[in-house]
């Protein structure tokens, strides 16, 4: 596949760092040779310097024969232009454009047509973020929480502790254990590694378990990993930018939210927008602000300001002041295995996050959900079957018949809105949403060709 990405910041250098593992002939555009020199030595990769949206750069990156357009840049200005002049002049077939602001987000279907800015599909990284910090506050003690199939089946990471009634338990046990919950354990990383499953593997302390399980039974799931945890209540943000704003209003009708934001002018308008949210003007790092504002009796910290550092060293101060947990967002990869498990509780890297919404788009066959794990290393993808016996590798075919690749096991199946954790004779049928956890990211393309339907099927 020829893809042109536009823009080589921290989200297109780790997409099209994703993308040419995979095989696909890329080309990145950015006005910032210094960072195009830097993947250029690191990745197989073509880079052009100049404007993203020019069509003059845009024909020297390849747009003539591109299949897609990827439009990452700092700015959404820039984004969608770039979409436009691709549709306009090139007829490029797939455009997908990075959108942060809200004033353009929340009137996507009317913005993003043929009649305005041609753009197939809208990435809003602060949209996926909040939403993946709002499902963490929802689940206390999960690590990640993902979800498929209309969110009837989530996907939760967990570390297992004392008093979790599986701990020390094999997994054969799990049924016994908990007789009425639909829930299955589909992978387990002990220290860096996966480790194989099967019914005498023992859950341990300090594992990273992944456990696939009906949305409605997702707490006595983690119940049983970990002693139970009460709900959250008081939660204070850090950094009222986009990401704090939507949270702020996203959580601020279940929860007691404060948020502080060291701009005055930007204090100001939070707090004409915000209805319940209490809104400090201040630097989050400030001991005597944190003391005042009860930081002991704070359920989450999340620090969401634009500067990494700041972020991991006000949660390590909230933390050790009394903070119960504490999130930061993180935009360097590097400092993200670093911190996380430490005095900081989570790690949210937007890159990773952002890439699985595009991954969704680009990868072949019907994939509808693609969730980047472990930073990057694995995928949760939720593909719908299509076709019969004849045009299908899949449909009417036994999972133990499956030729799937090494390290991909299939964790359950959603048909007609009931949750099937499927047995090795359990039959694939037509229009069957099935979620797939791949160890090994070399093993996802066949994986797409497994669902992949032949010529004949109309």
């Amino acid at each position: 596949m020829n893809i042109i990405i536009l823009g080589a910041g921290q989200v297109g250098g780790t997409l099209a760092e994703n993308l040419a593992r995979e095989a696909n002939n890329v080309t990145i555009v950015d006005s910032d040779i210094d960072r195009l020199s830097i993947l250029k030595h690191r990745l197989d990769i073509r880079t052009v310097q100049g404007h993203a949206s020019y069509p003059d750069v845009l024909i020297k990156a390849g747009i003539e024969d591109a299949d897609m357009l990827i439009a990452v840049t700092s700015s959404d200005e820039t984004n969608l232009v770039a979409c436009q002049v691709a549709y306009r002049l090139f007829n490029t077939p797939l455009k997908l454009a990075r959108i942060r602001s809200s004033a353009y987000v929340d009137y996507q279907e009317k913005l993003f047509s043929a009649e305005t800015f041609s753009i197939d599909f809208c990435i809003s990284p602060e949209e996926l973020v909040t939403e993946q910090i709002s499902c963490l506050i929802e689940f206390p003690g999960a690590l990640q929480v993902l979800d498929f199939a209309g969110e009837q089946l989530r996907l939760i990471a967990v570390r297992p502790y004392f008093g979790g009634t599986l701990v020390g338990k094999n997994l054969g046990s799990l049924q016994e254990e908990m007789p009425n919950v639909n829930a299955r354990v589909i992978a387990i990383y002990r220290g860096l590694r996966s480790i194989p499953l099967s019914a005498s593997t023992v859950i341990e302390i300090g594992d990273e378990v992944f456990v696939l399980a009906a949305t409605s039974q997702i707490e006595t799931v983690m119940a049983g990993m970990r002693k139970v945890e009460r709900h959250y209540k008081n939660i204070i943000i850090a950094g009222g930018g986009n990401i704090g704003e939507r949270l702020a209003l996203s959580l601020e009708k279940k929860y007691h939210v404060k948020i502080i934001e060291h701009q005055l002018k930007r204090s100001n308008y939070l707090a004409e927008v915000l209805q319940k949210t209490t809104v400090l003007h201040g630097d989050s790092t400030d001991r005597e602000l944190l003391l005042n504002e009860n930081i002991d009796y704070t359920d989450v910290f999340i620090a969401l300001t634009n500067d990494d550092e700041v972020n991991i060293m006000s949660c390590i101060q909230a933390k050790r002041m009394g903070a119960r947990k504490a999130i930061a967002l993180i935009t360097r990869p590097a400092y993200v295995d670093l911190i996380e498990g430490s005095d900081i509780d989570i790690a949210i890297s937007p890159q990773q996050t952002t890439i699985g919404s595009i991954l969704a788009q680009i990868r072949r066959g019907d994939i509808v959900k693609v969730h980047s794990l472990r930073r990057g290393a694995a995928e949760a993808i939720e593909v719908i079957a299509h076709g019969d016996e004849e045009t299908s590798k899949v449909v009417g075919r036994e999972i133990s018949q499956l030729q799937l690749p090494k390290g991909a096991i299939i964790g359950a199946v959603v048909r007609d809105k009931k949750v099937i954790l499927p047995e090795p004779e359990t039959v694939i049928e037509s229009n069957d949403h099935i979620i797939i956890f791949v160890i090994e990211k070399k093993s996802i393309q066949d994986v797409e060709r497994l669902f992949e339907v032949n010529l004949a099927f109309v």
